[in-house]
């Protein structure tokens, strides 16, 4: 029994002389403060200061001792940020002044002469951002200001229209259990009626442009609702995520605070690399910053059918391990032997640790694509190319070795009437100018019919090749010798030195985060493929006229047949 209380009497002196360490330790920090202002108001006077500097010695040098003891915050701030490559050089300098106490003066000075620099520097570089949107702006505003880019829809009536959207309805945020659905928590700008209520106009972005999808366009030229989902895209906080389930490569369905959720495919090459030239085109690499590039391009060609797509650079560590329930993904997450934070996922080329997708340490560049409505309220139509190549190593498609392969294709519905195969042509030119080899299936609305564009998904296999012009791939349009007259006065607009479309491609591309999307030999590619393109219109045109390649879009005037039929203004 006495063994027992000595025991239990030795337990409480050691808690106790932990507990008394931990006190002076957290008191260590305070008591250095007031020494180091001690010592700098007795053996200092003010006219012991060298002469341009600050009297307020004795504030800075208390602050840097205080910044010299990291505490809870402070490590964490160091750990979050630990890819940055000063952040080893900064810790240290703490440490350093932490235990050099008044003798690390000089140190201090140093540290302060860098701040300012560095702050001057980022000053500087802020006010050159600025400057750039300003002083490049003109030439792509001044395309948007062209005729060409100016032409109206036709009035939409409901069935034109993807949603209709009862404006007298209202959403109550609270029913949904979640307050900061729509605007990330920003009460000012959140735009709640008096009542309580949120109209349609204060949904969340993603929202706003699912409600926008008419017959004629995925969204309209000047909606401000794609830039601010663009920001979403690059700035809302990341909730969950999730493997995508089919593909021939990883990625990753990534759902944002807000609720709207997008498709994130991760950097798998540097921009220089080029697709080797022994590889098949179904084999390559899915790039991220194609698909970045696809979505500029695709809106400056007038098209508006690929959906908005933005850079991120994404903390593979709180920004997706830390988030997924997917258990098969969460696995896959391991520390390479460089110490960079890696993962490689589950699908059918390319998840294996000799693929693996590793960050520096944990900060990883990726594309992210807004999400399509959700089938369950807007099905969708998945359609085969007519010009989709074999995918066999040694087979040919039935296109490459018929001439007159459009002849068929012409009397084949949908391609038979409307507006479906000038469609295509459009596609093929877009393909062509990005390289990209792999369009085997393209998609609709079903809501819509026949009569409706054709939506440009899943563009990560084009910039793959600058220096080869891929010419099968504009096969469709040789052998069909077919164009909307607005898309060929458009193409013609981007081959002037007015506007050029590298030059309108590299300001575009200034906006995204990930900057520089495309090297300039990938955008100097651009000009010499529309100029090959325009070649093979021209060629149309001398083999058959004018009337009977360049289908008119502006004026609708009946024609002699189905396929003449002019589509409808877009």
């Amino acid at each position: 029994m006495i063994l027992f209380r000595k025991f239990r009497l030795l337990i409480l002196m050691v808690f106790l002389v932990a507990c008394t360490m931990h006190i002076m330790i957290d008191l260590l920090p305070r008591l250095e403060r007031r020494a180091a202002d001690a010592g700098c108001s007795c053996a200092h006077s003010p006219s012991e200061e060298p002469r341009g500097r600050p009297k307020q010695r004795s504030r800075a040098a208390a602050s840097a001792v205080q910044a010299g003891w990291p505490g809870k915050h402070t490590l964490r701030i160091l750990q979050d940020f630990s890819n940055e490559p000063s952040s080893n050089l900064t810790s240290q300098s703490l440490e350093k002044l932490a235990g050099a106490g008044d003798r690390a003066e000089p140190v201090k000075r140093a540290d302060e002469t860098l701040e300012e620099k560095q702050k001057s520097l980022i000053k500087e570089r802020g006010n050159r951002g600025k400057e750039k949107p300003e002083q490049r702006a003109s030439r792509l505003a001044a395309l948007y200001e062209h005729p060409l880019y100016k032409s109206d829809l036709p009035p939409l009536t409901d069935d034109d229209t993807l949603f209709n959207v009862n404006t007298d309805i209202r959403f109550y945020p609270k029913a949904a259990g979640n307050q900061e659905w729509h605007n990330d928590g920003n009460e000012e700008e959140e735009g709640y009626s008096p009542t309580g209520e949120v109209t349609a106009e204060s949904y969340p972005n993603w929202l706003r442009f699912h409600i926008g999808i008419n017959r004629y366009e995925l969204y309209s030229r000047h909606n401000p609702v794609v830039e601010a989902l663009l920001k979403d895209l690059q700035s809302q906080r990341i909730t969950s995520v999730a493997m995508k389930s089919g593909g021939t490569q990883l990625k990753l369905i990534m759902t944002f605070q807000n609720y709207g959720q997008a498709l994130f495919k991760p950097m798998k090459q540097t921009r220089e690399q080029e697709t080797p030239p022994d590889f098949f085109y179904f084999s390559d690499f899915e790039r991220h910053n194609a698909e970045i590039a696809a979505f500029h391009l695709d809106r400056i060609l007038d098209f508006r059918r690929v959906p908005p797509v933005a850079g991120r650079l994404v903390n593979m560590t709180r920004e997706i391990r830390d988030v997924t329930r997917d258990k098969k993904l969460w696995r896959t997450f391991f520390i390479s032997p460089a110490n960079n934070i890696c993962f490689y996922g589950e699908c059918s080329y390319y998840c294996s640790t000799e693929h693996a997708l590793c960050g520096k340490p944990d900060q990883i560049e990726g594309s992210l694509a807004a999400f399509l409505p959700d089938l369950a309220l807007a099905k969708r139509k998945t359609w085969r190319n007519p010009w989709r190549r074999s995918y066999h190593k040694r087979k040919k498609a039935e296109w490459e070795v018929d001439p007159d392969y459009c002849d068929e294709v012409k009397q084949t519905p949908p391609y038979d009437r409307g507006t479906r195969l000038l469609d295509i042509m459009d596609m093929t030119i877009f393909d062509f100018l990005m390289g990209n080899m792999d369009r085997h299936h393209y998609e609709t609305f079903e809501k819509f019919g026949n009569e409706t564009f054709i939506i440009h998904l899943d563009n990560g296999r084009g910039f793959g090749k600058h220096s080869h012009d891929e010419m099968s791939i504009l096969v469709p349009l040789s052998q069909c010798c077919r164009v909307r007259r607005s898309t060929y006065l458009r193409l013609q607009l981007l081959a002037k030195e007015e506007y050029q479309l590298s030059s309108l491609m590299e300001e575009s591309l200034l906006r995204d985060r990930l900057v520089p999307i495309l090297i300039k030999p990938h955008l100097q590619a651009l000009d010499r493929r529309l100029r090959l393109a325009l070649n093979v219109l021209a060629e149309c045109i001398e083999k058959e006229g004018y009337t009977a390649v360049v289908e008119h879009d502006f004026d609708p005037q009946p024609a002699a047949s189905p396929l003449h039929q002019a589509p409808r203004a877009r």
